[in-house]
């Protein structure tokens, strides 16, 4: 299978909110307590969280046409990138770009660094700060379904068509043909298909991707994250070689210590 991916036409998009229930029921996340956002319409909740892998966000916006307010809706998720930073800045490979295009994560191998969140130029990644042993939480683009040939669960539920799935290269021809279909109803831009060195996720708009609460194409740029951190992340395997060597001497001592303590219990504390 090629790189499979989605296109995101926001014109298509009511703000349902059908995707964001399908991906709780997929991936049996709990319900959060939440409540309108302030200065952003009805979108709800404010970001992502380890309970929620995508949100729309809703923004009011002005046709310069038509001077009308009109409703716009930006989908907030991980973008897949064809080669994702957060996959380059994993010292120990919690974070796969699979050959199918999703970029997933196993717990069991994490160490809690959180460089991921600092290499993502889309803020995706979330800890779990509120549990005793946290993990990163994203959008895994529903590998486990499309290992069996399904579509994410979020595509599945669209009513409107505002989500199309299928390989990268069929949805930038199928957008650049809408766009050439509707002359003057896109922006002339498939949001994606450079940006960061390109993603699996592919937007167009009729509005600027800023209103759709997206970095401007300008900056995020073209170049592949791993380009940009390849220097500061060629030192972390002796970083984590130190550490990992400090912790077990530290581990080596008390636990000699507490033998000690041990000995000298059971002997009455008589240590001639």
């Amino acid at each position: 299978m090629q790189n499979v991916g989605c296109l995101v036409d926001s014109t298509r998009c009511t703000g349902c909110r059908g995707c964001m229930v399908a991906c709780k029921q997929w991936n049996e996340l709990p319900a959060e307590k939440t409540q309108f956002f302030g200065g952003e319409g009805y979108q709800n909740p404010k970001d992502l969280s380890g309970d929620t892998y995508m949100y729309m966000s809703y923004h009011e916006f002005e046709d310069p046409g038509s001077k009308q307010l009109k409703w716009v809706f930006g989908r907030h998720a991980c973008m897949h990138c064809l080669d994702p930073g957060c996959v380059s800045a994993c010292p120990v490979g919690a974070l796969v770009k699979t050959p199918e295009g999703p970029v997933t994560y196993d717990a069991g191998l994490c160490l809690g660094c959180r460089y991921c969140m600092l290499a993502c130029p889309w803020d995706i990644p979330k800890f779990e700060w509120s549990k005793a042993l946290p993990e990163i939480c994203k959008c895994t683009l529903c590998a486990d379904r499309i290992a069996e040939g399904l579509a994410p669960a979020c595509m599945k539920a669209c009513p409107t068509g505002a989500l199309l799935f299928g390989e990268r290269d069929q949805l930038l021809a199928e957008a650049r043909k809408r766009m050439k279909d509707s002359p003057g109803k896109y922006n002339n831009h498939i949001y994606g298909e450079n940006e960061a060195g390109g993603t699996s996720l592919l937007y167009i708009s009729d509005v600027p991707f800023s209103k759709l609460k997206l970095p401007e194409p300008k900056d995020v740029g073209t170049v592949p994250r791993p380009h940009l951190t390849a220097g500061a992340m060629s030192v972390i395997p002796a970083v984590i070689v130190g550490l990992s060597a400090i912790l077990g001497g530290t581990y080596a001592i008390a636990r000699r210590r507490g033998e000690v303590e041990k000995e000298a219990a059971a002997t009455g504390g008589d240590q001639s």
